[in-house]
């Protein structure tokens, strides 16, 4: 599920969160006692982990997934792999999946195409998948780690661009083979649907544009509450929902399509506020404006869940309107367990919550995201 990928590498501490990133940036400032006070605790968890032959528990799989506590590979190909974060393409990977249900135009098995039909779409989803998956979301996770092999160098050593497992040259190398290895598979796809305008190859240089301007300076967008989180929300909502919807079916995408899925972007905001609280004095101290270190936790934490709420009635409200009444009545039946979870969880502390809140009701939220592309599919605007 989409954005319960992120719980998924948030409870594992996988490096790509923007929330450990800025951890690792307030480190960097940190005075000497207290960078060594925090790598002896961070020291200590990770024997806490291990096994008593030394490594820790399901290291290498860890490893190879890009998440944090995984084993030093030394297979320079398995570097390569550790460095696009395999666990990242999960939301990606989704993203489409719900494009192609909003097409309208997509062949499935369980709507009785033939053998030939459902198999031919089934492999189309399958590339465009692994555009916005291995190639680009790979491309992101690469630029985001060689940008910040700095502060890695500092709280992570043993990240591959830091630690040297992997040189510098190899490291360029492979986010210019990714990226124009995605770019060309995008302008394929276009050529492959038939497309007059190349929307999936459009859509893939500003979302590489966006991944660049996130992780690099002087814009980093990361460093900004606000915009560094909702240009997280877009990239694992709406762009690769666009990608797939434009790949199936072009025509099917206009403006109404547009503002809902942005609109869902905004929940991802929320999504990724939750992400904040736990680096709050990090921020703090770097002087990075996260919206917990802007407006405090209990202000921050009633805007959090107010993106994902509103947001989300918003939406089942607008399913309504348009005639999708058994649309809207499936998300209103998703939104309602997010709410009693927030209520029971996160909202009593998002600091010690975030988390357990994110595992349990982001597979509510995904599912309402595929609720809403299957009434886009069945609607006709």
């Amino acid at each position: 599920a989409a954005l319960a990928a992120l719980a998924v590498a948030d409870a594992f501490h996988a490096p790509l969160s923007p929330v450990m990133l800025r951890q690792g940036a307030a480190m960097n400032r940190l005075t000497a006692p207290s960078v060594m006070r925090s790598q002896s605790t961070r020291t200590s968890q990770l024997k806490m982990q291990q096994k008593p032959g030394g490594e820790s528990e399901n290291s290498g799989l860890k490893q190879l997934l890009g998440v944090r506590g995984g084993s030093r590979a030394t297979n320079v190909w398995a570097i390569r792999l550790q460095l696009t974060k395999p666990v990242t393409w999960v939301p990606l990977i989704w993203g489409v999946a719900c494009g192609a249900a909003a097409s309208g135009k997509y062949n499935a098995v369980w709507d009785g195409a033939s053998f030939n039909d459902w198999t031919t779409d089934f492999g189309k989803a399958i590339v465009c998948m692994f555009l916005a998956g291995p190639l680009l979301t790979g491309y992101t996770q690469t630029i985001n780690d060689w940008y910040d092999r700095e502060i890695d160098a500092i709280n992570e050593p043993d990240r591959p661009i830091p630690s040297g497992a992997i040189s510098e040259n190899e490291v360029i190398a492979q986010i210019w083979v990714l990226l124009l290895g995605g770019l060309g598979v995008a302008y394929g796809l276009d050529v492959w649907a038939g497309n007059e305008i190349p929307a999936v190859f459009l859509l893939s240089v500003f979302g590489s544009f966006i991944s660049y301007i996130y992780s690099a300076p002087p814009l980093k967008l990361k460093q900004s509450g606000w915009i560094g989180n909702y240009a997280l929300g877009a990239s694992y909502i709406s762009l690769p929902w666009w990608c797939g919807q434009c790949f199936f079916n072009l025509s099917s995408f206009n403006w109404q399509v547009a503002v809902l899925t942005t609109l869902y972007s905004l929940a991802g905001l929320g999504i990724a506020i939750v992400n904040d609280f736990k680096s709050i004095e990090g921020d703090r101290q770097m002087g990075l404006m996260s919206l917990p270190v802007q407006f405090g936790v209990d202000k921050a934490k009633w805007i959090c869940v107010g993106t994902i709420d509103i947001t989300q009635l918003g939406v089942a409200g607008y399913l309504a309107a348009v005639g999708e009444t058994n649309y809207a009545l499936v998300l209103l039946g998703l939104i309602l367990p997010q709410i009693y979870l927030q209520f029971t969880t996160f909202l009593k502390d998002p600091i010690e919550n975030d988390v357990k809140y994110q595992a349990s009701a982001q597979p509510f939220l995904v599912f309402g995201i595929l609720t809403t592309a299957l009434a886009c599919g069945h609607h006709t605007f």
